[in-house]
C-alpha cells in the first residue's frame, strides 16, 4: 500500500527571509545593470558609435545575475520532499495492569516482570517498526500511540501501575483502536465490526491470563479477520500467589489456556515471560507493508554548485567581451 506525498510539502525552505533578501539584492543588481547598459548605449549613440553585439553583449551580465539569484535561493536552505519507499510495521504492546499483576510469584512482581520483558522487546525492534502501548485492566487505555520513536513507548511502559480488574477482550479492542486510529467496539448484540485488513500490525499482550469481563472470542475474531496476529506473554506461575485487593486476600495464578486460545485464534503464539529472551523472534512474523513517505532532500549544495557555474561563465564572457567583470 502506498501513500501519496502531499503537494503542499513538495518543497520547504528553512530560512524564507534570506530568500526574500537575496531576491531583493538580485533585483537591485539587475536594475543597476539595465540602467548602466542604457546609459552606455545612450552615450555611444550620442557619440555616433554603433552598439556592438546587441543582446548577446549582455549575456555575461545575465549569467552573473542568474548565478546571484540561484545563490539567493540556496542560502534559504531549500529542501525537496522526495517520496521514499520503506517497509514498516506496527506493534502494540498491551500490558495488563490489573490487581492480580501485583502478585509476587515472579520477582519482584508480575507487572515489573512484564515491564522488563516489554522493554527488552522494544530494544530489539528496528526503526521501521512503530510501537504503541496500551494499558488494560477493566478498561483499555492507550498510553502511547504507535510511533517510530521507541523512547515514547519505553516511557509509557515505565509509568504503568497496578489497578482494577482484568478484561482481555477490552485489551484486544483497545489495541485494535490504537492500530486503526478509530474506536473499535463489539456491539451489544455481539456484532463484530469490520475494521479492514491490517497484516502489518501485531499485538503483543503481557498478562497473567485472568479475565473478569469482555468477550474474548469475539474480540479475537475481530483481530483475526483484520489479519492482526496476537502474541501472548504469560506473566506469573501456575502455582500462583496471594494478592490483597480492597482488604481481601485473593489467590491468583497464571491461566495459560486463555492466553493460548487468544494467540492460536489470531495466528500468533504463546510465550512464557520466563522465556522473554525469545520474544525477539516475534518481529519476524510481522508482515511489513511498503509505504511511501516524504523525506527532505537538501538542495543547497546543488544550487550553490549551479550558482558558481553561472557566475564563472558570466564573468568569463564579460571579461572576454569587454575586459571587465560587469
Amino acid at each position: 500500500m502506498t501513500e501519496p506525498v502531499e503537494r503542499s510539502t513538495l518543497m520547504t525552505l528553512s530560512s524564507p527571509l534570506l530568500l526574500v533578501v537575496g531576491l531583493l539584492v538580485t533585483a537591485a543588481l539587475a536594475w543597476a545593470v539595465v540602467v548602466s547598459a542604457r546609459r552606455r548605449t545612450a552615450a555611444l549613440a550620442a557619440a555616433g558609435v554603433a552598439v556592438p553585439g546587441g543582446r548577446r553583449a549582455y549575456l555575461g551580465s545575465g549569467l552573473t545575475i542568474a548565478g546571484v539569484a540561484v545563490l539567493a535561493i540556496a542560502t534559504a536552505g531549500p529542501a525537496a520532499m522526495v517520496p521514499v519507499p520503506r517497509t514498516a510495521g506496527t506493534v502494540i504492546l498491551a500490558i495488563d495492569v490489573s490487581s492480580s499483576m501485583g502478585a509476587d510469584d515472579v520477582a519482584p512482581n508480575r507487572l515489573a516482570a512484564a515491564q522488563r520483558a516489554a522493554r527488552a522487546f522494544v530494544a530489539a525492534q528496528p526503526d521501521s517498526v512503530d510501537i504503541g502501548v496500551v494499558a488494560f485492566a477493566r478498561d483499555g487505555l492507550t498510553t502511547a500511540r504507535p510511533d517510530a520513536d521507541h523512547s515514547i513507548a519505553l516511557k509509557a511502559i515505565d509509568r504503568l501501575k497496578v489497578t482494577g480488574s482484568t478484561s482481555l477482550g477490552t485489551a484486544i479492542t483497545a489495541s485494535l483502536t490504537a492500530i486503526t486510529g478509530k474506536q473499535v467496539v463489539i456491539g451489544r448484540d455481539g456484532t463484530v465490526p469490520d475494521i479492514g485488513y491490517w497484516p502489518s500490525a501485531t499485538i503483543v499482550m503481557f498478562s497473567d491470563g485472568q479475565n473478569r469481563g469482555g468477550d474474548i472470542e469475539q474480540a479475537a475474531a475481530v483481530a483475526q479477520k483484520a489479519g492482526v496476529h496476537i502474541h501472548t506473554v504469560g506473566v506469573g506461575t501456575t502455582a500462583g500467589a496471594t494478592v490483597q485487593v480492597d482488604g481481601y486476600h485473593l489467590q491468583t495464578s497464571l491461566e495459560e489456556d486463555t492466553l493460548t486460545v487468544i494467540a492460536q485464534t489470531t495466528g500468533g503464539g504463546y510465550h512464557p515471560a520466563s522465556d522473554a529472551a525469545r520474544l525477539d523472534g516475534i518481529a519476524d512474523t510481522i508482515d511489513l507493508r511498503l509505504t511511501v513517505s516524504g523525506e527532505p532532500l537538501p538542495l543547497a549544495g546543488a544550487l550553490i554548485g549551479l550558482a558558481l557555474a553561472l557566475l564563472t561563465a558570466g564573468a568569463a564572457l564579460t571579461v572576454l567581451r569587454s575586459g571587465r567583470v560587469i
